[in-house]
């Protein structure tokens, strides 16, 4: 008996796109034929949602396109994992540089806080 393995067509759930930016190439990945990032994908299901949650706060994605994201995430952990260290390295530079930027927005947003912190305080 002679069995042969044949491959099977493999649909495509995840797209990198490429860019260049200030003379570095940036990357993101996308939910194949969505604008939805794997980002929001991942970090709603290591936030404990389920592929049918995830598709409830996503509708534009199909629930196979969830269940390929997230397949195409753990064949990928490591490599999509630093992906998203990276990401969160640089959005917090972000933010420390806006902070800088917009200095006294940044103080009278810190003000609202420590007044709805205070009335919540003595409503209790």
């Amino acid at each position: 008996m002679d069995i042969k393995q044949v491959p099977m067509n493999q649909k495509e759930y995840v797209v990198q796109l490429s860019w260049e930016e200030d003379g570095e190439t940036k990357i993101a990945y996308r939910v194949a034929g969505t604008r939805v990032s794997l980002d929001s994908v991942v970090y709603s299901w290591l936030s404990g949602y389920s592929p049918e949650g995830i598709v409830e706060s996503f509708p534009s994605l199909k629930l196979e396109q969830v269940h390929g994201a997230l397949a195409y995430y753990l064949a990928n952990r490591e490599e999509i994992d630093e992906y998203l260290r990276q990401g969160e390295i640089e959005f917090e530079q972000m933010r420390q540089k806006l902070r800088v930027l917009n200095e006294p927005l940044y103080q009278k947003l810190e003000a609202y806080r420590n007044l709805m912190k205070a009335q919540a305080s003595a409503s209790d």
